[in-house]
């Protein structure tokens, strides 16, 4: 008999019926006081009639009759979420996946639940786990939502504390999220960034920025072949996007087609004709091809839109010292040094001052700018304070007399870089 009344409510929580649901499983359950299934299917009709504490009771009850309830689980996590109650919700729903690991709705209940506690990554890495369950049941709709809520947090590590529930979490364009899998490329971890993008790519292969991203990843690993293919998909999904035409021209140009890539660039300029990388990338590659006054005009008019722009100054000088024309070189790798100085970009200072040195003993003015340039970072990493800087020479002058003055410049920032770590 017991049954006849759960079916029965079954049947009226469907309907939307939720009073008389109740009232039948409230009937199977004088019946049978340790029917489980009852007492969670009563608690899901009292949660959707706004009940949320009688549900709570019901769900208790279940697990009190049947330990292995993963739907009784699930639901009290789900209505103590609704309570605000995040650590009673969180412990349900761990309960719920330790019992049911491939639960792809308890990995995304636990993504909300550590999102309202501020715990970001955490969040993230259990929706994207949700998602790729839900895309082995080929539930695509679930997946997408899934990605849409990795898309709305911030993706940077946040401190391990608790946020204030009524916060909401912050929220980052598409844009800005795919750059974030950039960044993380940049910093070496390209498999991870690989292995993102894919995933992207499976959950929704029409995602034109996606496959822009992985062909700038694939450059960064060599990859410039399999690169084209993504810059291609790209373009079919949106043959007006400016980035893509250039990074394919950047690719194109590694594998020696630089009249491809000049194409590319030229293309991408119609759309941007303000980018200044675009002018830069069609500057390198008219340099790959040996046409440095082509090159120097592509160098010239970043400058024009951007007169800050390092790499400018850097690969015009590059460009000039080809033509032998090296007091402009000597000139456009001072300001690419000062500027790269100032914005404390000591690699790509480094290789400035590698590039001064190459060309030291033919022009004897580039003693002087890189002595001048050493000074100049000295005096930065010591605050501005000359006198500190000069201190410090003297002392080395003491110990080590008779060195070039280039060489106690060089090793008092060696020191005090060597400090600093």
């Amino acid at each position: 008999m017991n049954n006849e009344f759960y079916n029965k409510g079954l049947e009226l929580a469907q309907q939307k019926d939720y009073t008389k649901a109740i009232e039948e499983f409230t009937r199977a359950l004088q019946e049978d006081p340790y029917f489980a299934s009852a007492y969670t299917q009563r608690g899901l009709a009292y949660y959707d009639s706004g009940a949320t504490l009688q549900a709570v009771s019901d769900y208790t009850e279940a697990i009190k009759h049947n330990s292995e309830s993963v739907e009784a689980y699930y639901y009290r996590a789900l209505a103590r979420l609704t309570l605000k109650n995040l650590p009673g919700a969180l412990a349900d729903v761990d309960k719920a996946i330790a019992l049911q690991a491939n639960y792809a709705a308890a990995y995304h209940l636990r993504g909300i639940v550590r999102r309202k506690e501020g715990y970001i990554q955490d969040a993230i890495a259990n929706f994207k786990k949700a998602a790729e369950l839900y895309l082995k049941k080929n539930d695509k709709e679930k997946c997408r939502q899934c990605l849409e809520s990795i898309k709305q947090l911030q993706p940077k590590e946040y401190p391990a504390v608790t946020q204030s529930i009524s916060t909401p979490a912050p929220i980052i364009s598409e844009k800005e999220y795919f750059h974030t899998l950039l960044e993380k490329a940049e910093k070496g971890d390209t498999k991870q960034a690989i292995d993102d993008l894919n995933w992207v790519l499976q959950v929704d292969p029409q995602d034109g920025i996606a496959y822009c991203c992985r062909g700038v990843v694939r450059c960064k690993l060599g990859n410039y072949r399999d690169a084209i293919s993504d810059f291609n998909s790209a373009l079919r999904l949106n043959f007006q996007d400016a980035i893509v035409y250039r990074n394919r021209g950047k690719a194109r140009s590694q594998l020696g087609d630089h009249q491809g890539a000049i194409a590319d660039y030229n293309q991408a300029l119609q759309m941007q004709p303000e980018d200044v990388l675009i002018y830069i990338a069609r500057g390198n590659t008219h340099r790959a091809m040996s046409n440095y006054y082509a090159a120097i005009k592509d160098y010239t008019q970043a400058l024009q839109i951007d007169s800050d722009n390092a790499q400018a100054y850097y690969n015009r000088g590059i460009a000039y010292t080809h033509l032998e024309e090296m007091q402009h070189a000597i000139e456009d790798y001072q300001r690419a040094a000062s500027m790269f100085c100032e914005k404390e970009d000591w690699q790509n200072y480094q290789q400035v001052l590698n590039s001064l040195k190459k060309i030291q003993s033919s022009t004897p003015e580039v003693k002087n700018a890189k002595h001048d340039l050493l000074r100049q970072r000295l005096l930065r990493m010591v605050g501005g304070y000359w006198e500190i800087a000069q201190r410090l020479i003297e002392q080395k002058k003491n110990y080590y007399p008779g060195m070039s003055e280039e060489w106690y410049l060089q090793t008092v920032i060696s020191d005090l870089e060597r400090d600093r770590h």
